[in-house]
């Protein structure tokens, strides 16, 4: 049996993280394409305003090649409530746990900037049962339902994990 090998995790952003998150997006199959270039926008604007662009992001590397990420930051407007703006991991590496070990890291980083929400969004389609799943498991709980959202027949739910720690 193969051993399991745990990847490291940076938070600096780079210019080839353009390209890197739009291939991870492209691997999925659950990203339209009208979305992806959107998260590639936020990395830009990471890139061009730091910190103040309010994009934050963590990226997962196992043996120097970037596997995953996740972009997150503040909800304007609110007290310690974040937006999980991206999550995806490679298609290549699916599977392997490494979603909720970067989610348990975004976790982690929004509870430090004084965090004590994190609110996740997804399709009500078929296709993204698996998506939903995964947050249930990571002990999000299903807050509200916005039927017939995106195009009839396609809603939008919205997921809500309550943190506790630092900064509460």
């Amino acid at each position: 049996m193969p051993e399991k090998t745990t990847p490291g995790f940076r938070t600096n952003v780079r210019q080839e993280d353009l390209e890197i998150v739009r291939d991870i997006l492209v691997s999925t199959g659950f990203f339209y394409d009208i979305e992806i270039p959107v998260a590639v926008e936020l990395v830009q604007e990471r890139l061009d305003h730091g910190e103040a662009s309010d994009y934050f992001f963590i990226f997962a590397e196992l043996e120097n090649q970037t596997i995953a990420y996740s972009c997150f930051g503040p909800v304007a407007g609110s007290e310690g409530t974040f937006d999980l703006y991206w999550i995806g991991t490679h298609n290549n590496h699916r599977g392997k746990g490494i979603g909720r070990l970067l989610l348990e890291k975004t976790h982690e980083a929004v509870r430090e900037m004084g965090g004590r929400m994190l609110i996740a969004e997804t399709s009500t389609l078929e296709k993204y049962a698996p998506t939903r799943h995964f947050y249930t498991s990571m002990h999000y709980k299903l807050e509200a339902e916005i039927k017939d959202f995106y195009k009839p027949g396609d809603g939008k739910v919205f997921y809500i994990k309550r943190l506790t720690g630092k900064g509460l």
